[in-house]
């Protein structure tokens, strides 16, 4: 997604500007082409060579460099910009884009750029929580600026509070779904459900399944950073993708009344969770005490929430299997009315429950038939939507 992206790199006056280093080097990993530019105030607390040697490329900081190899350095790196991302961004730089300063390479460049822009702040918690920056921040936001964090945490001045330059994941990951919204899902709105459905017996105990969500949170983000506008609803809690919409829920009839709500513009369904087929007929208010040598629960179904779910959008279902693989797959897609089904082997401790990667076939409605190899989940996700993609091209 960001090879051969343009990304300009701002690097204002933080303690946390060491960390830009890490961000530039992901970058250009990912194959970026990374110009990096910092403010005097930057270069007091990190070395611009450092930053040349990770980008290989000369470090942009005075408008008055003849031998820059921009003629007119703010304007042509302006204009080359696929996106200009501000990390770490202090209160000044904020107040400062805020009333159109442009006094420097940097805020020159900002002020010059179509380019979307991303400030990830960082700065004393009184700072960030000061009301001009506040109001700064808003002024930004409403100007199309793109913020990430800051984050909650130790501070450099040893207090805990709320300032900490954000995760520099979350950092790459605001940068992948900008480039995204250029993508093939521009403007869809896919809606994804992950994680194992808990089904309570009493306050203590309930009845689920092994499913870790990775899949389903794998689809959400691959979605996001595809341009698409994300629905998630889980049942589990794990890192959480920017830019994504996300319901916690616990049982398949909470399940089932979200995404009756949330699929009424969506463009797809697709159910990675492992929704329980059964849960208890009765729920005891107090916890179940140990009183016999066995105990009796009377099972009652689920709602099947892609069957009984209405709505004009693509379907598409998982299949958990543990024998007869394609057979089983093939039947519900047909019981289910799907447009895919994703099928895996849960017993290969590759593709079960848990691990990161996944060995799946898809199944068509026309009866098309991929078996994909082993794969990251990430991988899987990226195949699944191509699927869906064609799909919606297919119905426009």
């Amino acid at each position: 997604m960001l090879a051969k992206k343009t990304v300009i790199l701002g690097i204002t006056g933080s303690i946390a500007a060491y960390k830009a280093t890490d961000i530039a080097s992901k970058l250009v990993q990912d194959g970026a082409e990374v110009r990096v530019v910092m403010t005097r105030s930057a270069a007091r607390f990190i070395m611009p060579l450092t930053l040349n040697s990770i980008t290989g490329r000369p470090v942009e900081s005075s408008m008055w460099n003849m031998s820059s190899e921009f003629s007119i350095g703010h304007v042509t790196l302006a204009e080359v910009a696929d996106v200009v991302v501000i990390a770490p961004a202090t209160a000044n730089i904020i107040a400062k884009l805020a009333t159109g300063v442009a006094d420097d390479m940097l805020t020159c460049t900002v002020l010059a750029t179509m380019a979307p822009i991303i400030l990830a702040p960082a700065m004393n918690d009184n700072m960030f929580l000061n009301p001009i920056t506040q109001k700064n921040l808003a002024k930004l936001k409403a100007r199309g600026f793109i913020t990430v964090g800051p984050g909650y945490g130790r501070l450099a001045s040893g207090k805990i509070g709320t300032g900490r330059l954000a995760e520099v994941d979350k950092i790459l990951d605001a940068i992948k779904q900008v480039m995204g919204q250029k993508s093939d899902l521009n403007g869809r709105h896919i809606v994804v459900t992950a994680g194992g459905t808990h089904e309570p017996i009493d306050p203590v105990r309930y009845i689920s399944n092994r499913s870790s969500g990775k899949m389903g949170y794998a689809i959400a983000e691959a979605a996001r950073y595809r341009g698409a506008q994300v629905s998630l609803i889980t049942t589990t809690i794990l890192a959480e993708p920017a830019g994504i919409d996300i319901t916690q829920v616990e049982t398949a009839l909470e399940m089932k009344t979200v995404v009756a709500q949330v699929v009424k513009d969506a463009d797809a369904l697709i159910m990675a969770a492992a929704v329980a087929d059964y849960r208890p007929k009765s729920f005891a208010k107090a916890k179940i005490k140990k009183e016999s040598s066995s105990l009796t629960l009377e099972l009652i179904r689920t709602p099947d929430i892609l069957t009984e779910v209405k709505g004009n959008f693509i379907r598409v279902g998982f299949a958990a299997e543990t024998e007869d693989l394609l057979a089983n797959a093939q039947k519900k897609l047909k019981e289910k009315q799907l447009d895919l089904i994703v099928a895996n082997n849960i017993t290969d401790k590759e593709s079960g429950f848990g691990v990161n990667t996944n060995k799946v076939i898809m199944i068509s409605r026309n009866g098309r038939v991929k078996d994909l190899p082993l794969l990251t989940k990430r991988e899987v996700a990226d195949k699944v939507l191509d699927r869906v993609v064609g799909l919606l091209n297919k119905r426009s």
